[in-house]
């Protein structure tokens, strides 16, 4: 858990943009964000939609005015504008991360030059949260998500307790075409690629919402789908072929099995992108599957191969007990301790509503992590989501867990 901070950073702008981050990362780290009165006479017009992209960012409507005077903030719009960074380096300052992220929009046309969007941070020692000038501010810096910034990658995403739409957006090397600096962990970067599939044979006359609505409602159809709802989050058409993301590793992988599938007069190719390295999924097309599944005959290979849950005997409940992510040092300052629950409430968060979560310090259950959800699917996502992944080289082991034992856990940590 303890990060030092690298020599240098391996992200290098534009001059202009390098010289201003430079001198920032000179100022005290206990220099005070500009405060809000300041920040309206400012920028006045931050609210206000800047240029369009040639990136082909996806402009959305914000969902309520920023143009708000100053300390009659609704609580909805403040967390609206708000986003969650992980991963900052220790040392990081709030200074330095708002000029950061202010150059890096500026600089790939996210913003104009005249504008700051971010106007605000609290830093923790493993994660921050930025503030933006605007709900829309706060949509498009969504693409700042795995941007090199010493030494490590960024992620950029929404805290916990925003419940509003799901805005799409892009990774910093997709939306740049700048490769991963080297040693550089990617996994919150890669996800994405894990989750993203092609589909060709695409017409002028289909739309996004119709392919979402359309793939999305053949998986439930077929129990594609590893928990209720559409798994498909997002779509963008480029002509006569579409990249859809799905939710979960696990669905994309299932969601293979649409290949051929017939929409509109027209079977749709569907299969990995060109930039997935990952190992090769076996599946089936959707003649064969349909078949299957009429038949009662429906086993997905991707079911045994990707999903986490087929390998756990534990009987599912929505208790999901975690392995492997912390050692005892994590554990030893409440400082450390504190930043660490916060960052898994944030991390956990994602898969569904948490009821409760337990990181003892001692004891049986040291070092472990037990989450609470509200259902069984919710903790089924987590487990999904989580098993494999490498925490500080460790590779994380995710399980349910029975309600008796984490009875247990939370008596003996009262």
């Amino acid at each position: 858990m303890k990060r030092g901070r690298p020599e240098s950073p391996p992200y290098e702008p534009n001059s202009k943009y390098t010289k201003s981050s430079s001198s920032s990362s000179h100022r005290s780290s206990s220099q005070s964000p500009p405060s809000r009165s300041k920040i309206s006479s400012s920028n006045g017009s931050a609210g206000s939609p800047p240029p369009s992209s040639s990136h082909g960012l996806h402009q959305v409507t914000p969902i309520m005015s920023s143009l708000n005077q100053p300390g009659i903030l609704s609580e909805e719009e403040k967390t609206n504008r708000e986003l969650f960074v992980g991963n900052t380096p220790l040392g990081t300052s709030e200074q330095l991360l708002i000029q950061f992220f202010n150059g890096a929009m500026q600089r790939i046309e996210l913003c104009t030059p005249d504008q700051s969007p971010i106007v605000n941070c609290r830093v923790n020692e493993k994660f921050a949260f930025v503030e933006c000038a605007s709900v829309e501010d706060a949509n498009k810096a969504l693409n700042l998500n795995g941007i090199p910034f010493m030494g490590t990658c960024l992620r950029v995403s929404r805290p916990s307790k925003y419940a509003g739409p799901h805005i799409p957006s892009k990774t910093w090397q997709e939306l740049t075409g700048q490769p991963v600096p080297p040693n550089i962990h990617t996994s919150l970067v890669d996800d994405k690629v894990n989750r993203e599939l092609f589909v060709g044979n695409t017409t002028p006359e289909m739309t996004e919402q119709a392919l979402i609505d359309f793939l999305g409602g053949a998986m439930q159809q077929v129990a594609l789908n590893a928990r209720p709802g559409n798994p498909i989050i997002a779509c963008r058409l480029c002509g006569k072929f579409a990249f859809v993301e799905f939710r979960s590793v696990a669905e994309a992988a299932n969601a293979l099995n649409l290949n051929n599938i017939p929409f509109m007069g027209i079977q749709l190719k569907v299969r990995r992108a060109s930039k997935y390295t990952g190992p090769e999924t076996e599946s089936g097309n959707w003649e064969d599957i349909l078949a299957k599944y009429m038949s009662g005959e429906l086993k997905l290979p991707s079911d045994v191969m990707t999903d986490p849950l087929a390998a756990s005997h534990a009987k599912p409940s929505n208790i999901v007990e975690l392995k492997n992510m912390l050692s005892e040092n994590d554990l030893k300052s409440d400082e450390d301790y504190e930043e660490i629950l916060e960052d898994t409430k944030e991390e956990c968060g994602q898969f569904g509503a948490l009821k409760n979560v337990i990181i003892p310090r001692s004891g049986p259950g040291a070092t472990k992590i037990f989450l609470e959800y509200n259902s069984i699917d919710d903790a089924a996502g987590a487990i999904r989501g989580l098993s494999g992944r490498t925490f500080d080289g460790r590779k994380v082991n995710a399980t349910f867990m029975t309600e008796d034992d984490f009875r247990k856990v939370v008596a003996e940590n009262n």
